[in-house]
């Protein structure tokens, strides 16, 4: 049979690449065409992802692409929350603000005073993170209404991008439902929460369904670029986490899933939302994914900690790799402290291992002195954290979940995994690495009609790249190191 060829655009917070995927009718191989950072760009006090580069990239990856070979549709995925603004021209208003810009410092506690937190939650089944669309609208609504005058459609990063590609807005679903004003239950933009927060209503675009063509890339790009063939451009999940959803290694229907990056978004898979007074107090997520599913979890501060850590290394001249750092770590005694890496404190750029141990010295535990100790301590708490976060989600959903399946580029540290197959008491199943790309790749494949559904997706993706195993050590002490982890994240 001939071979199938669509090409992904993931985008992280700190780099992207243009992958293609060529099926083959048994499995999906991936080849990486372009990469280039993303680098977010501060002017005066205010944090700007540099988007126009980002769409320069996408270009020189579909000219890379047609160069090895051509491709026949594309699919685009990224973070969620941020959003550019469009005039009533089509035109961007001004490049997209960053989610960790400081505009949004308070108002969480100001929307409260708009709409009640307990109905804003039963609406939105949303975890309540200050970066949130709903509070970076709140800011614009307060501070700068002359902007929001002037917007005429708001759209979502690969919403934005795909818009740039075909000149199609649109909403997908799984983005729709990271911004805290989609109604979790109807899967359309609650009327009740735009009036509280004084947003116009008109700005939104039409929610559609994850899979679903779009549009066309257009002839002006075509003659830019040189493409000969008409090209799709594929909504896929555009939310990066469900993308990688869709990669999962398993047939089963209830599992814990963790994709792992900067970001550590931990959780299950629903048929549908699960909102009540527990998840409500626990503030878990329910976030929409392929066919209507729900990926009900909590959204975790993942390796930033690490990757930022590092880049005040280098800036002190230290210029140290990933994997001398994680075994420069594996040659400290571990368990001696630990951090909650969902501390406010720990969320700003800046100095980190400073951070730890101002937070190690304030809860009376040991202070890391070394590099090794630091990136020991990150790891460890992380580990905890998920320990925490699966007690969560079993105590709302009521199974038992003996498998963790760990996805996406942190699994590359095997000092996580293990780590946490020694917190959670469950064997890790890690892989695979390239999770998003190969659930963005295995949408665009079943929109193509390739691929039947996901079931088929998830046994064509397992039989693509291989699958690491870990299992529970040093299991007396684990245990006893969780209780103290638990003292230590209720002192601050």
């Amino acid at each position: 049979m001939s071979k199938k060829r669509v090409l992904a655009f993931d985008y992280g917070a700190s780099s992207g690449r243009a992958i293609i995927g060529t099926f083959d009718g048994e499995k999906i191989t991936l080849e990486e065409v372009h990469r280039f950072s993303n680098d977010p760009v501060i002017v005066g006090d205010t944090m700007y992802w540099d988007t126009l580069r980002l769409f320069f990239e996408m270009k020189q990856g579909m000219v890379k692409a047609k160069l090895a070979g051509g491709f026949d549709s594309i699919g685009i995925d990224t973070w969620g929350v941020d959003f550019g603004m469009l005039d009533k021209n089509g035109r961007l208003l001004e490049n997209p603000i960053h989610y960790r810009d400081a505009r949004t410092v308070g108002k969480i506690e100001e929307t409260f005073k708009l709409i009640d937190r307990e109905r804003l939650y039963e609406i939105t089944g949303l975890q309540f993170a200050e970066f949130n669309t709903i509070f970076q609208l709140l800011s614009l609504v307060q501070e700068r209404p002359e902007v929001l005058e002037r917007v005429d459609k708001i759209l979502l990063t690969p919403d934005l991008f795909g818009y740039f590609l075909t000149g199609e807005k649109n909403a997908e679903f799984s983005m729709a439902s990271t911004t805290q004003l989609m109604d979790a239950r109807t899967g359309e933009w609650s009327t009740e929460v735009l009036k509280a927060i004084g947003i116009p209503e008109h700005i939104l675009p039409k929610i559609i369904p994850c899979g679903t063509k779009v549009g066309k890339v257009t002839d002006a790009i075509k003659e830019e670029l040189g493409l000969e063939n008409d090209v799709d451009v594929i909504a896929v999940a555009g939310h990066d986490t469900q993308s990688a959803m869709v990669a999962v290694p398993t047939q089963e229907k209830d599992f814990i899933f963790m994709s792992c990056g900067t970001w550590s978004l931990f959780g299950t898979e629903l048929d549908e939302p699960l909102i009540n007074e527990t998840s409500s107090k626990l503030d878990i997520s329910n976030e929409a994914g392929y066919g209507g599913k729900s990926s009900f979890l909590k959204n975790i501060i993942g390796l930033w900690c690490i990757q930022e850590s590092r880049r005040q290394w280098i800036r002190e001249g230290k210029e140290y790799s990933f994997g001398e750092l994680e075994q420069m770590a594996k040659q400290v005694e571990p368990l001696k402290c630990f951090i909650n890496t969902d501390d406010p404190r720990f969320n700003p750029a800046g100095n980190i291992p400073r951070r730890i141990r101002e937070y190690c010295e304030q809860t009376g535990q040991y202070v890391p002195q070394t590099e090794a100790e630091i990136v020991c301590c990150i790891n460890q708490s992380l580990a905890m954290k998920y320990r925490h976060t699966i007690e969560m989600i079993q105590e709302c959903t009521g199974k038992e979940y003996p498998i963790i399946y760990m996805l996406g580029g942190g699994i590359q540290s095997k000092m996580l995994c293990q780590f946490t197959s020694n917190a959670c008491g469950r064997k890790v199943s890690a892989g695979p690495i390239e999770a998003t790309v190969y659930g963005n790749i295995a949408l665009q494949l079943m929109v193509a009609g390739e691929i039947a559904d996901i079931n088929e997706a998830r046994k064509v993706i397992a039989n693509s790249e291989p699958i690491a195993y870990y299992e529970p050590e040093n299991q007396d002490a684990w245990e006893d190191a969780y209780k103290r982890y638990l003292e230590v994240i209720a002192k601050v």
